[in-house]
């Protein structure tokens, strides 16, 4: 039997747009593209060795994420680090997952916290930046609480680590030197897990709560 006309599509390769998309949101999640700065549509299409147009389309989606402010004309400005709002990604945070957590860590099997436990210890490898990290990091979190979030749980915190996410990348990453720092890495998120092996909703709550503190107050003194 003849296959319909259309029923499987050809493959086609990302566009060109998509692929400058990601290329400029990692640099700016980095720090490579420094907060603040203007760059002009030709500066950001010779680095990328592309034309104006997807370059300017780009900007608009990384507009609407709230990473770049796009200028009348042809440039864009990386949309400057605002302190007050690292503060109310954290408050909204704070006001979340203690409260998942407490009810997630009756639903988490031993055999989940072993294979967590030896990923927190990962974190505090000498080897490790915040850039190479990150991405486990966001996974680490997300298992912790995953037995008890909602779907909308999972959407409004996706929605609040991808905020911080430059934050913590560029806040974090500028400890990276400092051999103590991976150290304390690796056993506040070892601790975390310890926390979650009581099955004692009160101190995860409070463990998770002290977690999210620090880390805002760690991450705002770097970035200050």
């Amino acid at each position: 039997m003849a296959t319909p006309r259309g029923a499987v599509q050809p493959i086609t390769s990302r566009s060109v747009v998509e692929q400058a998309t990601e290329e400029l949101r990692r640099a700016i999640l980095a720090g490579h593209l420094a907060p603040g700065t203007e760059y002009s549509l030709r500066e950001l299409a010779g680095m990328l060795g592309i034309s104006f147009i997807p370059i300017r389309e780009a900007l608009r989606s990384l507009e609407s994420e709230g990473l770049v402010i796009m200028r009348p004309g042809r440039s864009a400005v990386v949309a400057p680090l605002d302190l007050d709002d690292l503060h109310g990604i954290y408050r909204l945070r704070r006001a979340l997952e203690p409260e998942i957590a407490r009810r997630s860590c009756t639903l988490l099997t031993d055999e989940e916290l072993d294979r967590l436990e030896f990923h927190a210890a990962d974190f505090g490898a000498r080897e490790h930046g915040m850039a190479d990290i990150y991405d486990d990091h966001h996974a680490f979190h997300l298992a912790l609480l995953a037995p008890a979030a909602t779907v909308w749980d999972i959407r409004v915190l996706t929605t609040l680590w991808r905020a911080a996410e430059r934050y913590i990348r560029i806040g974090f990453g500028r400890l990276d030197p400092d051999p103590g720092e991976h150290e304390r890495r690796g056993k506040a998120h070892t601790d975390l897990v310890e926390a979650f092996r009581t099955r004692d909703p009160d101190t995860v709550g409070a463990a998770v709560e002290k977690h999210l503190a620090r880390n805002e107050k760690m991450a705002f003194s770097a970035l200050s």
